[in-house]
């Protein structure tokens, strides 16, 4: 056999093409290969698209462009980026390019400055961010395709993590109060336990507290005592914002408010949230719960409307109750639920024989705090017994519960943890939330509750019904409201299996058309469009103060891309 000779510079190109095939395998394991968006600009907006698939240019992003110093926080692999693909609703998915899991606030700052420093070619946009919580949001909100997640709980740690709580204490109009300053990531129930071992907490929250403060002010945060001490975002003195623009920011209402009041209620779009000063109060031990149940929704809204009317503090004492919301129980939503397992069996065979118009009952829901002290007077039965005086649900339809401050808070995590013993939490959630002009609401249960919803067989969770005031909401916050001065917030809690979700997003579609067509001017909570016009509408007359504010503290469209807003 003869032998392959080679000359010198034959053997010179054999190993340079050795060198180049390891090159560029050793390249394809660090690389990313990226479509180009390009920005598409009109009159009054822009918008970011992706370009069509037979004419993609190709960015290149490497975890080695970012500066050393935070490269090792960026994970490219499959597990990382599937596992920030999707979101609790589980009804949109969007593979991020990857994920970063910061140590600092400082971390934060390079990673957005990076985006918005990095030269691009002409046309392209900047790599996105979207900053993540607990992934609760419903409709991909959180979800950045192709950019980078921000996994916000590795700032502590993830769960468990030491909380960092500092409260200082002052007198104001006669009764202590204070504040509570914590991180963007920890979650509510956190703070709860943290301030609870100072012997405060503070006064507004949500009725799940496994979210975090980030996640809950760029949205709002509502529950049943939202009435009273107004959402969690009007709670707020100040603030840290990581901007659009890679700047860490302190704000308040008096210091550079205008990034204080864009980022309150503002979906991520002005700013990541790091931390948060929370106004606090005295904790109370105990809480008196209460469900009251009716079947003429004329008297159940009326007695809702007037519980709160009362309130007032004076002297350092609270006039009224702390908590009203109220519920539906029908086929389609049991007396108990994940939501809270109130009433005993015995109470549910009693509350499931009861025979009512369109198989509906109305649950109001009641909670008045109290401590120790109160109960050796007998205090707290008497003012109790005088707020719920004249009210019109079901004779022997009363049912009183007496638990801890901090059992009754937490109500949903036993619900939750039930659900997920059986897989039956990680479902889709085709949630609706809307807030409905009081004015509107006996034209909304004549046709919403009364037919759309009782057309529907399955059981599928709770629906809340509730109502609140708009003077303890702050107008200049980005947070959209009705202009009416009482409205209500609806939620229709929906779980499916992930083959008849799409049964459940028609029906909320027959919703919003019917409000659409008789002119109910309803508001989305954690809003969701498909288009600019869509967003136009919700915000009203706040739209030109918010995009001003997105071009301001956001120019290049970075931030929360999942909200399809301006991407």
């Amino acid at each position: 056999m003869a032998k392959t000779s080679y000359t010198f510079p034959s053997c010179l190109l054999l190993i340079i093409s050795l060198l180049l095939r390891l090159f560029k395998s050793f390249v394809e394991k660090l690389l990313i290969i990226k479509p180009w968006r390009t920005r598409t600009t009109t009159a009054t907006a822009t918008a970011t698209a992706t370009m069509p698939n037979n004419n993609k240019s190709l960015i290149i992003i490497s975890k080695h462009d970012l500066p050393l110093d935070i490269s090792t926080r960026l994970r490219l692999d499959s597990v990382s980026t599937s596992s920030a693909s999707g979101d609790f609703g589980n009804l949109v998915h969007a593979t991020p390019a990857g994920v970063f899991y910061p140590s600092s606030v400082n971390d934060i700052v390079s990673l957005v400055n990076f985006s918005y420093n990095q030269q691009q070619p002409s046309g392209a946009a900047p790599l996105v961010i979207a900053a993540r919580g607990r992934g609760h949001s419903v409709r991909g909100q959180a979800l950045a395709k192709d950019g980078v997640v921000v996994d916000m709980c590795s700032l502590n740690g993830g769960d468990g993590g030491k909380i960092r709580v500092m409260i200082s204490t002052r007198s104001s109009v006669g009764w202590p109060c204070g504040y509570v300053d914590v991180g963007g990531e920890q979650m509510w129930i956190d703070v709860l336990r943290g301030c609870l071992d100072h012997g405060v907490a503070p006064l507004s929250w949500t009725d799940y507290l496994y979210l975090t403060v980030g996640g809950t002010l760029s949205n709002a945060g509502i529950s049943g005592q939202t009435f009273r001490y107004g959402p969690q975002i009007t709670n707020v003195s100040e603030l840290d914002v990581v901007t659009g623009r890679g700047e860490l920011v302190t704000c308040s209402r008096k210091m550079n408010s205008e990034l204080f009041f864009a980022v309150l209620g503002g979906l991520g779009q002005f700013g990541i949230i790091t931390r948060a000063r929370i106004l606090v109060r005295p904790a109370p031990k105990r809480v008196k719960w209460v469900r009251m149940l009716y079947d003429d929704f004329v008297a159940f809204t009326r007695d809702e409307e007037q519980l709160i009317s009362v309130h007032g503090d004076k002297e350092g004492v609270f006039n009224g109750l702390n908590y009203v919301e109220g519920s539906l129980i029908m086929h389609q939503s049991p007396p108990n639920n994940w939501r809270s397992s109130f009433f005993s069996s015995s109470d549910v065979s009693r509350i499931t024989s009861l025979d009512v118009p369109h198989g509906i009952i109305y649950c109001l829901e009641v909670v008045k705090y109290y401590d120790d002290h109160d109960v050796s007077n007998n205090a707290i039965d008497k003012e109790l017994e005088e707020l719920l005086e004249g009210l019109s649900f079901i004779p022997g339809f009363c049912f009183t519960r007496d638990v801890t401050f901090e059992e009754f808070l937490n109500r949903v995590r036993k619900g939750e943890l039930e659900l997920e013993s059986k897989g039956l939490w990680e479902v889709p959630h085709p949630w609706l939330n809307l807030f409905i002009p009081g004015s509107r609401i006996l034209d909304f249960n004549s046709e919403v509750f009364a037919r759309i919803l009782n057309d529907q067989s399955k059981a599928t969770g709770p629906f809340l019904l509730y109502p609140m005031l708009r003077n303890k909401w702050d107008d200049r916050m980005s947070a959209v409201i009705p202009e009416e001065d009482v409205f209500y917030t609806i939620g229709l809690l929906h779980s499916s299996g992930f083959d008849d979700w799409e049964i459940f997003q028609n029906q909320n579609e027959a919703i919003l058309l019917f409000c659409e067509e008789n002119g109910i001017k309803v508001k989305q909570y954690l809003p969701h469009y498909t288009d600019k016009d869509g967003w136009k509408n919700h915000f009203g007359s706040k739209w030109e103060r918010f995009w001003t504010r997105k071009a301001r503290f956001d120019p290049k469209m970075i931030l929360s891309p999942g909200q399809r807003i301006f991407n």
